[in-house]
């Protein structure tokens, strides 16, 4: 019976065993994805700005500018290019919306990101775009890879078109969490103007007319989730100017923007919360369930060895009767010996020490 409960044991040890690795580096690179179907909107602020008026030209001092972002996955376009790309595909409908302090609309840029559903490389298809122009990106945006690394990345620049490093700069502790602080750095470019403006009837060929170009610079800061790849915060110091041109009368150039770019707190709150759900899932997968199958392996081998080695063990009164059998036969054996070799006239009982007395008696 212990035989066969420790084949079972040892079976059940071996599956464990093989089933750890497996978990780690077969199962997880495939079930850990990005939804097609998720929704994310960020709020962010930036205070004390300058910012353009339109009206007359001029930079002013405004005491806040808001940036919301959202993010929509649009499902039926992902299993459209899954069918001829031939792998998990996320489609983001992006709108970067800039508000100004009067509420009333400053610019907003559509864009569509497509990417692989479980790495977050570029996938290129028709429809990828920023504000209505087609563009093929290189790089990740928005989220980096599950278990992010500490190395530089590839950073797409949506206001650009370009792309550029990010580069690790050290591990910090935010809200509570591990985080990996990356930044990025894009040099004065000179970019195109957005097709929305908040003068009724200025187009971007209109400006261009005049011979006015738009120049961007930014510094780009994110704390990311190494475990998820998810950014629980992020700043830009970002600056845009207006440059040459009729537009501007005699002057070389306008700020049309410019200020430190924050996440607003409610945010900050609910992201890190989301990303604490969302790391102890990826930590399941990659640490909890494949050292403890491993572990639960290695203590099923040990208890198998030890039954198989009780089990060739002998016990019970069989056991006993055998060793009483051995001293009996090593008992006889000497008392033989001791009989053997009594001396002569002896009883023959001089293995117990005991010689019969002797009578001399004189014959009358």
């Amino acid at each position: 019976m212990r035989r066969k409960a420790g084949l079972v044991l040892l079976a059940l040890a071996v599956f464990f065993a093989a089933l750890s690795p497996l978990l780690r580096w077969y199962a997880f690179p495939r079930l850990a994805k990005v939804p097609a179907n998720q929704y994310q909107d960020m709020v962010l602020e930036a205070k004390d700005a300058t910012l353009l008026d339109y009206g007359t030209m001029r930079a002013k001092k405004v005491p806040k500018v808001t940036i919301v972002q959202t993010l929509k996955g649009n499902v039926e376009a992902s299993e459209r290019i899954e069918e001829s790309a031939g792998r998990d595909v996320v489609v983001w409908d992006g709108l970067s919306y800039v508000v100004g302090p009067d509420g009333k609309m400053v610019s907003k840029i559509p864009e569509r990101y497509i990417f692989d559903a479980h790495t977050q490389e570029p996938v290129h298809a028709t429809g990828e775009m920023v504000d209505g122009d087609p563009v093929r990106r290189t790089g990740i945006e928005f989220k980096w890879p599950f278990l992010t690394e500490k190395r530089a990345y590839e950073y797409f620049d949506a206001q650009a078109r370009v792309t550029a490093p990010i580069t690790y700069e050290g591990t910090r502790n935010f809200r509570g969490l591990e985080v990996y602080y990356f930044e990025q750095t894009i040099p004065w470019t000179k970019v195109k103007i957005p097709k929305s403006l908040p003068v009724e009837g200025l187009t971007p060929e209109a400006v261009a007319e005049t011979g006015t170009t738009r120049w961007y610079t930014t510094v780009r800061k994110f704390w990311v989730e190494p475990l998820t790849g998810a950014p629980v915060y992020g700043e830009e110091i970002h600056r845009e100017e207006l440059r040459g041109g009729a537009l501007l009368g005699d002057r070389d150039k306008v700020t049309a923007f410019a200020g430190h770019v924050k996440m607003r707190e409610d945010y900050i709150a609910h992201t890190v919360d989301l990303v604490k759900s969302q790391r102890l899932l990826i930590l399941l997968m990659t640490s909890y369930l494949p050292w403890g199958f491993l572990t639960l392996g290695v203590l099923l081998l040990a208890l198998a060895l030890y039954l198989e080695a009780r089990s060739r063990r002998p016990s019970g009164p069989a056991a006993r009767g055998g060793r009483e059998t051995v001293v009996g036969q090593r008992l006889s054996r000497a008392l033989v010996c001791r009989v053997g070799s009594a001396p002569a006239g002896s009883s023959g009982h001089g293995c117990f020490g005991y010689r019969p007395r002797s009578s001399a008696r004189t014959p009358r």
